[in-house]
């Protein structure tokens, strides 16, 4: 995994937990909307695109300070399949705007369909994305991510997906 999404999301995360939870008690659970996200990309590889990829993710209805659970799974149309689970961290907290930045981390498994050998089936897919709230609660937003092995063994190429991300708030 490029380790900068890593850094940047437990940094970021952290200082924001430390500013604005810690005064009264950090990671404490508290109450966050849940919701239902689907991406759509094109996924690349050693910087070609190779296919398309169909991405869902749900965002747990708690956070832990600035942390919020997550968990996703994405198909590629080169029948490349990834699920995993981790957290999200967005400037929601910390900015009022309708306008956010969102870093998520999420360690998952990989099971090769016609896609590239990636080395191992533990693969971790660090995330940064921009977008715009509605009044609705629903999102739009633009999303890269990155997934790799993290070195667990020589071979550790990664793929890249840059896509197109909306979301709704779950009742």
């Amino acid at each position: 995994m490029d380790s900068r999404f890593a850094v940047f999301f437990f940094i970021v995360g952290g200082l924001d937990t430390y500013l604005n939870d810690c005064p009264t008690e950090c990671l404490q659970e508290t109450e966050s909307p849940a919701r239902l996200s689907l991406q759509y990309g094109d996924t690349y590889f050693q910087e070609d695109v190779i296919g398309e990829e169909i991405y869902a993710i749900y965002d747990l209805p708690k956070s832990y300070g600035a942390f919020q659970p997550t968990m996703g799974a994405s198909l590629t149309s080169n029948n490349d399949f990834w699920f995993g689970a981790g957290g999200k961290w967005t400037t929601e907290r910390i900015i009022d705007s309708p306008i956010y930045i969102e870093l998520s981390v999420m360690p998952g498994i990989y099971i090769r369909g016609d896609g590239p050998n990636l080395g191992f089936p533990t693969q971790f897919r660090g995330a940064l994305g921009a977008g715009v709230n509605f009044q609705n609660g629903s999102r739009l937003s633009v999303f890269f991510d990155h997934r790799s092995n993290a070195n667990a063994t020589e071979t550790n190429p990664g793929i890249e997906t840059l896509g197109i991300r909306y979301s709704i708030e779950l009742d």
